[in-house]
């Protein structure tokens, strides 16, 4: 098989301290497609070996990054848009072929991926700081904004590009250096990613990649190790716990975006229209595998057949396929597993009553594929009530009381995102502040912005990404205290 010339032009090496190197092992590892589950190439497998040496050149730049210009860290990030703007349709092309999203989002996220380093570039040159004198006039306060350090930055499959720019970004911004993890399934975007930096003038040592089949042998003993003094990762909870406890040893400052279980509540006085719109960009987005994909989704019992009925006819009418495909609305599945634990909900859910109104089948061929799926009257106890689906399957209850959908949203481990659809303004606001979730969307199925502060509470993770406080995770604090001689 031919290799596209997308691919052809990644660097499939490690990049370390500016070089392109393979792996101290040496060893590869795959990138498969999985729309025909063909592998694509392979690329540099990193080990401790490497990791340490990606240390070594985080650390000996910091010094010199962190002392560099904000604006010269800003205009590196501009260019970066820039380019990453004008290559939109190779980049999306590359994303879709090892990730597997329809060209059409894939275009979206390069464009989303772009904007949070404008965003940043604006932000690198506001740092500021404070000058005060203490209460008792016998100090002056100098408080000072200074990079954490060197940072170790983990992203997920999902979206490749994107999770690389909402991390990089900030990072640059602040003076911080680097080593970034991508998903074995999607290292591509990365690599392609990191030497649009390199063009943009990064200097050597600030951002290393190690890309890598084993990540507990390449993360755990930099985030023991006291080198790293930042770690922000985006994942699954369960591996979220895991590091935050490696990080515990050395005192690593975290930043943690955590998995979801995001309600979508439709109250009987909504407008179905906005609604539907909602549920489908909610639940849809990047084929349902995002964080942010409305799991639950509750619907008043008054308008429950009128939703379900507009609904099932919007999911029914999506074409899956390859997507690079012209016409192709869903790609595939990330992967067997992913698909294979659709399968388990939508059965269990379906053993405990319900009903499939569009979907639900496995079909036949080559690729992950999974159908967009529709399942109405979905009991409370249902496993897919409590586990990210990751997939492309609605799943419907019904309630009649705003209290007990509040406290039944509210009843999970997790606190990512929730939606909201009422035409009532003060229910609104009174749902949207009792909802225990870091974001929520009112009358909208997108809550996603480089502009604003994305993150969940309780188990959903720690800190936030993006908005005037993304940058805030990347530097500490210094106070000077300087007497006045009084």
């Amino acid at each position: 098989m031919t290799t596209p010339p997308v691919i052809a032009a990644v660097p499939k090496n490690l990049h370390i301290d500016g070089a392109w190197q393979p792996a101290a092992a040496p060893r590869t590892m795959p990138v498969d497609n999985p729309a025909t589950n063909t592998t694509l190439c392979h690329v540099a497998d990193a080990g401790p070996d490497d990791a340490a040496l990606a240390l070594a050149a985080a650390t000996k730049a910091q010094r010199t990054w962190a002392a560099t210009a904000p604006r010269e860290r800003s205009e590196i990030l501009r260019r970066a848009h820039e380019i990453l703007l004008e290559r939109t349709e190779d980049l999306a092309l590359l994303m879709t072929l090892e990730m597997g999203k329809p060209l059409a989002e894939a275009r979206g996220e390069v464009a989303y991926a772009a904007e949070f380093f404008r965003w940043f570039a604006e932000e690198a040159v506001r740092v500021d700081g404070g000058y005060a004198t203490s209460p008792d006039g016998r100090n002056r306060h100098l408080v000072l904004r200074q990079p954490v350090g060197p940072c170790l930055l983990i992203t997920p499959w999902n979206f490749p590009l994107a999770m690389g720019t909402r991390k990089i970004g900030p990072a640059v911004a602040a003076g911080c250096t680097m080593i970034l993890k991508p998903a074995p399934q999607t290292p591509l975007s990365t690599l392609a990613l990191t030497g649009i930096l390199t063009e943009a003038g990064l200097p050597p040592g600030v951002l290393n990649v190690l890309t890598t089949s084993d990540a507990a042998a390449v993360i755990e003993p930099l985030l023991r190790g006291g080198g790293i003094r930042k770690l922000s990762f985006t994942g699954s909870t369960q591996v979220g716990r895991i590091l935050l406890g490696q990080c515990a040893d050395t005192v690593v400052r975290t930043s943690l975006e955590l998995g979801g279980n995001a309600p979508l509540i439709v109250f009987e006085d909504a407008d179905l229209d906005a609604a539907v719109n909602g549920a489908m960009v909610a639940k849809m987005r990047n084929m349902g595998e995002a964080c942010t994909a409305a799991n639950r989704i509750y619907v008043h019992t008054a308008v429950a057949e009128e939703f379900a009925a507009r609904l099932t006819s919007r999911m029914a009418a999506l074409n899956v396929g390859d997507g690079t495909a012209p016409g192709t609305d869903v790609g595939p599945l990330i992967d067997g597993a992913g698909r294979d634990k659709v399968v388990r909900l939508v059965r269990d859910a379906v053993e405990r009553g319900a009903k499939v109104l569009t979907g639900g089948e496995v079909p036949s061929g080559e690729g992950n594929f999974y159908p967009p799926t529709v399942l109405a009257g979905v009991s409370r106890d249902a496993d897919l009530a409590t586990t990210e689906i990751f997939g492309p399957v609605a799943a419907l209850f019904t309630f009649e009381d705003e209290d007990d959908v509040v406290r039944v949203a509210n009843d999970t481990e997790w606190g990512l995102v929730s939606y909201v659809f009422t035409c009532d303004l003060d229910r609104a606001l009174r749902v949207g502040e009792a909802l225990e979730t870091g974001m929520v969307g009112i009358n909208t199925g997108l809550v996603s912005n480089p502009a604003a502060p994305f993150g969940g509470v309780k188990q959903s993770g720690l800190g936030r990404e993006g908005g005037r406080v993304g940058i805030e995770e990347f530097l500490e604090y210094k106070y000077l205290a300087i007497p006045t001689g009084r």
